[in-house]
Parts: C-alpha cells; sequence; structure tokens
C-alpha cells in the first residue's frame, strides 16, 4: 500500500509539482526503494554564469595562466553562492562540482521531492555508476627497443628531431588511475609536493592516491608519454609531465560526478591538456547536461580534452546513432569544422577521437556520429531534421596499441579501442603546446582538423576529418616565446587611444609593419600610415597580438 501511494505521490511531481526536474531514470530508481533508502543524487542548479560577460572579464587577463585563475575562481565563487541555501539545507553535507554549478548528496525519497519544490533547482538526476566499457582484445607484448607503430604512422619522430618532446607541458589522465611505479613514466611524474605525493588524485575513493587497479589508465597514459626505459618506447611526448586521477573503478563502473570532479581536479592543479578514454553509453539526460556543463567550462578556462568517441560502432542496435557515441565525446569541439556550420551551437573542451587500424581504414568497433542535443537544456545541433553534430573530429591509430601493463613496471600489452587512439592525440596536443603555450583550444582543434590526413571528401561521422599527423600539426604551429617577446618591449612603445579604435606606435622605424595573432598569421584588419603611425584596431577581434615593426616586437592585448 505504501509502494502504491509513493508511486501516486512520484506521478503527482512529474505532472504538477516540477514535471522536467526529478530525471526519469531517478524517478524510476525512487520507485524501486523502501522509504528510508538513502539515493546518491545530483541536484543541478538554474544559477548560470553569463558566459559572454565572463569571457568578456577574462579578457582582460595578461596570459592564459591568469585567465585560468581568474575563471576558476569567478565560477567556484558564483557556485558557492546560488547553492549556498541548498547547502545550509543539507547541512553542508553535499560534494560541490563549480564548472557545473551541481551538488553531489545522498538523500530519501521525501527529501528529493521536497528540493524538487525548490526554485533554484534546474533538475535531480541519479548519481549511478555505470560501465564505462572500457577497451578490449587484450594481449601480451614483451619489450623490443623499437619505436611503436602507432608512433611512426603519425610521424612523431619527425616532431622529436625537432626538439619537441613534451617538455613542460602537464597532461592529465583521467582514468582507472596510473602505476605510476612503471619504469617509462616514473621520471616524469606531476609533482603533487606533501599534499599529493603520488602524483594526482583518486576521485573515487577521495584519496591522494590513483594507483590503477584495473590497467586502463597505465595503458592510456603510456600512449601519452611513456618514454622507452623499460625497452620500447610508447609515448608520444615522452618528456610531457603526468597528473594521474583516477576517475573509474576497478571493475571499469564510473558514475559522470566522479569524471566531472576529476577534471575540475586536473584543472584547479594545473593541467595542460585532458586524455580522457572513457564514456557513457546511452547517458541519462542529467549525465549528459552535466558534462557538457563541465566541459563548457573548462573550454572557457582554456584547457582542451581529447576524448573517446567509443567502441560501439559495431552494436548500433544497442546503442543506435544519434546516441552511438559516448558521452563526454558527444559534447562539442572547441572549434566548427566548415562542414558543421550548416547546423552550428555551443562549444566546448571536447576533441572527439575515432580509431583507424594501421592501414589508416576505420577500425570496425568506432563509434560513429552524428549526435543531437536538442532534448536538453542546450537545445542546439538538431537531427532529423538537421544533420546533428559530426563526431568524431579526428581519429587516431586504435588497434593492435602497444602500450604500459600496470602489472608489470617493466612489461608492456597490447589492446584495440577508441581509448587508444585519444592519448595519442592528447600526446600530439603537447607537443604543439610546448612549441606555442598560448595555444587556445579553437586553435588546437582547428590545427588538428586542417592537418589531419584526409580520409574523406568531407568531415566524417566515422573518421572526423581524418588522422592526426603529428609533423604536420606542429609545423603548422607557429613557435611563439614570451621571454624573446618580454625583451624587445623598451624598443618601442604603443598607446591605445580613448575611443580603443586604433593605437598610435612611436617608433623611429617606420617599415616592416605587421599585426600578428597567437599563431603568428598577419592581421588583415590592421592598417598603418608611415606618417603619423596610426594603426587601424576598429575590426580587431579581442585578444593578444604582436605589433611587429621590422624585427622588433611589442604585445598588445585587445579588450573592448
Amino acid at each position: 500500500m505504501k509502494r502504491c501511494l509513493f508511486t501516486i505521490a512520484l506521478i503527482c511531481v512529474a505532472l504538477f509539482a516540477n514535471a522536467q526536474v526529478i530525471d526519469p531514470q531517478l524517478l524510476e530508481e525512487m520507485n524501486r526503494r523502501a522509504d528510508d533508502d538513502k539515493i546518491e543524487v545530483i541536484v543541478m542548479m538554474k544559477a548560470r554564469y553569463d558566459r559572454d560577460l565572463l569571457n568578456q572579464k577574462a579578457a582582460l587577463c595578461a596570459n592564459r595562466a591568469e585567465r585560468r585563475i581568474f575563471i576558476i575562481k569567478e565560477l567556484k565563487a558564483f557556485a558557492e553562492e546560488s547553492q549556498k541555501d541548498l547547502m545550509n539545507y543539507l547541512g553542508g553535507n553535499a560534494k560541490s562540482l563549480w564548472t557545473s554549478n551541481s551538488l553531489v548528496f545522498s538523500a530519501t525519497k521525501a527529501q528529493i521531492l521536497e528540493i524538487a519544490k525548490r526554485d533554484d533547482v534546474e533538475k535531480i538526476g541519479l548519481n549511478k555508476d555505470q560501465l564505462w566499457i572500457p577497451s578490449f582484445i587484450e594481449t601480451s607484448s614483451v619489450p623490443s627497443r623499437e619505436i611503436t607503430p602507432n608512433l611512426t604512422q603519425t610521424n612523431v619522430p619527425d616532431v622529436w628531431a625537432q626538439g619537441y618532446t613534451g617538455a613542460g607541458v602537464i597532461v592529465a589522465v583521467i582514468d582507472s588511475g596510473v602505476n605510476y611505479n612503471h619504469q617509462d613514466i616514473a621520471d616524469h611524474l606531476w609533482d603533487g609536493g606533501d599534499a599529493f605525493p603520488h602524483h594526482g588524485y583518486d576521485y573515487v575513493n577521495d584519496d591522494d592516491d590513483p594507483m590503477d587497479d584495473m590497467g586502463h589508465g597505465t595503458h592510456c597514459a603510456g600512449t601519452v608519454c611513456g618514454d622507452g626505459t623499460a625497452g620500447s618506447q610508447t609515448g608520444v611526448a615522452p618528456d610531457a609531465t603526468l597528473m594521474c586521477i583516477k576517475s573509474i573503478r576497478a571493475d571499469g563502473f564510473g558514475g559522470s560526478a566522479n569524471i566531472a570532479g576529476g577534471m575540475e581536479w586536473a584543472v584547479e592543479h594545473g593541467c595542460d591538456v585532458i586524455s580522457m578514454s572513457l564514456g557513457m553509453v546511452s547517458a541519462a539526460v542529467t549525465d549528459k547536461e552535466l558534462l557538457r556543463r563541465t566541459c563548457v567550462a573548462i573550454n572557457d578556462v582554456g584547457i582542451v580534452a581529447a576524448v573517446c568517441a567509443g567502441n560501439e560502432g559495431h552494436l548500433t542496435i544497442l546503442a543506435p546513432i544519434p546516441n552511438n557515441v559516448r558521452v563526454p565525446a558527444s559534447c562539442p569541439p572547441p572549434y566548427l569544422d566548415p562542414d558543421q556550420m550548416a547546423n552550428t551551437g555551443e562549444l566546448s573542451c571536447v576533441i572527439a577521437v575515432g580509431a583507424v587500424d594501421s592501414n589508416d581504414e576505420a577500425a570496425y568497433f568506432t563509434s560513429k556520429g552524428p549526435v543531437t542535443w536538442q532534448d536538453t537544456e542546450f537545445g542546439d545541433y538538431p537531427y532529423e531534421p538537421g544533420i546533428g553534430l559530426i563526431r568524431p573530429d579526428v581519429c587516431g591509430p586504435g588497434v593492435a596499441i602497444k602500450s604500459l601493463d600496470y602489472e608489470n613496471v617493466g612489461g608492456y600489452k597490447n589492446l584495440d579501442g577508441t581509448s587508444q587512439a585519444t592519448p595519442l592525440v592528447a600526446g600530439v596536443i603537447a607537443l604543439m603546446l610546448q612549441k606555442n603555450p598560448n595555444l587556445t583550444p579553437e586553435d588546437i582543434c582547428r590545427i588538428l582538423e586542417e592537418t589531419s590526413v584526409k580520409l574523406t571528401p568531407t568531415k566524417s561521422n566515422i573518421t572526423g576529418v581524418g588522422r592526426v599527423d603529428a609533423r604536420a600539426a606542429v609545423d603548422a604551429v607557429v613557435y611563439y616565446d614570451d621571454a624573446v617577446i618580454e625583451n624587445e618591449l623598451a624598443e618601442f612603445s604603443i598607446y591605445p587611444n580613448p575611443a580603443d579604435d586604433y593605437v598610435v606606435v612611436n617608433s623611429d622605424k617606420e617599415s616592416g609593419y605587421q599585426i600578428i595573432d597567437n599563431l603568428g598569421q598577419t592581421v588583415k584588419c590592421g592598417t598603418i600610415t608611415s606618417d603619423n603611425q596610426q594603426v587601424d584596431l576598429t575590426n580587431l577581434p579581442n585578444g593578444i597580438y604582436l605589433i611587429k615593426i621590422d624585427n622588433l616586437s611589442q604585445k598588445l592585448i585587445i579588450t573592448k
């Protein structure tokens, strides 16, 4: 009788109180549970920071590092203020996620119904661990003093020859953890000091030891930065700094809140790139919205994430298009390809990665786009009618990939999956960032797409624009050295006029004038006359530029 009455109460809430507040998956779970059971939920707050205003403020920051600090501080303060009343109601017994303005906690059915009536709550969903379906077809391998074929296929050794090995770039691998004792990564791990002596964080167990207890994360980490100490060169960026984050349990299960929390932790502690070989199939709306909010915020911070598309391309009966690509790979990229412009939407930090074999043929398992967000709070990238959102963005080798064995600190094994293609792309990004640390997520995504080996005439929902080419990508990045620019500042000066539509350059030089953007491209909208050295900035977008006269440079920050 009690179950019947509670079911009636749930129906009343769904129909009258807050029809869209409680996720259907949570309603089903509540109907199955006893009244005094505690259910772990995700509450997404209604308040959203105005992103246009946030980015206008962030444009005043002098560099990428200042932007990161500013946006994290702003979003955390905003989340704390908007969550304050609900946090007090819960007695402080909740975990806050600042990128999505969400809270995670356990509550009874009665408490959930009460919270659903609040005006400050957007949605309540079930925080349920799901199998993230990692890589498959595992075979053993042995050290053989070789550079692994996936690296030669993508021309990585040619980039090493130029002196780019990922040095100074922090890559966060968010996965099942990492065996940080493996010989191939042990000497270039992130230094967390006394607070984080094991080079990262375990978000599953809420402690400072992200030791891998499944093997997937160690294998992925080896493709990012394994340096070959034990015998085989598996890492794209062997001198990159590895940050280890555990968000998936030993059995391969994990929840969206743990993934979002791991991403937040990595960004707060200074990562430059995120590599995530994980994803949720047939995710609930709350999980999708939580992860997309997170990826949008991280894009605003200025961090890019390489994320696997998934291994369900041959399972479209179970995971039909437009739900074949996993979340968060289904989140939008930071750059929209021209082929996507027929159906545009909001951006996020995600570069979705598919898999090919050694012949650049699509792997049979690689997940297929498009995806859509039309039935979520974002309401963009419609599908039927519409082309949806093309996924993936790029692809990489993902068949028979040799990398580190977590059970043997000097050993290796082979795995198949988009999970193996993803850390290769993350490693290429690390090489690009070593050459130019000021690259934005949009810059990185665009360059990867424009330089990939084209496998189809237009961007494909199987292989994206094509297979990444490390040499071509790094060659397309213009070297940028802040130290050199700062040393040249005394040679001449620039002054913006009060209307912010031009600057006057004071210099004895009158030739070789250029305005250059952060990719080294000459800006066409700037003009100058030799009579008064006046530079027209009327149509110049906000950003950091160089004014160059002859061989001298001056940094110019445009904010309007």
